[in-house]
């Protein structure tokens, strides 16, 4: 039996995401269009800028847990595999912030 894609089993979440990324977007349209100050213009990008970084690292941590950690990757034990991943993710979690 196939895996199910980690994308189609978080399907409702990621769109709830992506919807709340489209209206930070369109906020930001709106802001831009009435002529805000520049500091509330930024502040609003780094708001989308976050949303995005946090939907492309639940993205991201989905396929590495489920293409990289699954199996008996190189003779690793289950545990010393899934420490691995952990101190993957961990590094790209922190890169994204």
């Amino acid at each position: 039996m196939a895996l199910m894609a980690h994308t189609i089993q978080n399907k409702k979440r990621l769109l709830t995401r992506i919807r709340r990324i489209q209206g930070q977007a369109q906020a930001l349209e709106r802001a831009l269009e009435a002529e805000h100050d520049c500091a509330a213009i930024l502040q609003q990008l780094a708001a989308v800028r976050g949303a995005v970084n946090g939907m492309i690292f639940e993205v991201l941590e989905g396929h590495v847990r489920t293409h990289l950690g699954e199996g008996e990757a190189g003779g690793q034990s289950h545990e010393t595999r899934d420490a691995d991943v952990d101190l993957v993710l961990s590094v790209m979690r922190s890169y994204m912030k």
